[in-house]
């Protein structure tokens, strides 16, 4: 009988800031605190036939603006890994499907650019 590989594409988030940044604005203020947009719910990005076909496994990096009612906004790829397959635009299509608790800054929801690495690999 012949073995069919099955290929389930992994997420892995990278967040370009650590959370919860503290910084102080000038010496005899109160500190500006700032925290970066936390994952509620995250979606797979799907495999296309044509690169599951070609073995094509690895990362697209993306470039992440996540609005101040932590919805995703503008997405680019900043690193590719396919844009032949359609691996990169599935990415996206995902990425836009993700939800965030926002980030802040002074307690108030901000909208922060975030870098998101997503992982392709064939099992």
């Amino acid at each position: 009988m012949k073995s069919v590989a099955r290929s389930l594409p992994l997420c892995l988030l990278s967040l370009t800031i650590a959370s919860g940044a503290v910084r102080a604005r000038d010496s005899g203020q109160e500190l500006a605190r700032e925290t970066m947009p936390v994952v509620l719910s995250e979606v797979k990005p799907d495999y296309t036939p044509e690169a599951k076909k070609q073995g094509i496994q690895g990362n697209v990096e993306l470039s992440v603006v996540v609005n101040d009612d932590g919805t995703v906004g503008e997405v680019k790829v900043s690193k590719s890994l396919d844009d032949k397959y359609g691996l990169d635009e599935q990415a996206m299509i995902a990425m836009k499907k993700w939800r965030f608790r926002p980030g802040t800054k002074d307690g108030k929801p901000v909208a922060v650019r975030v870098t998101v690495e997503m992982s392709f690999k064939l099992r």
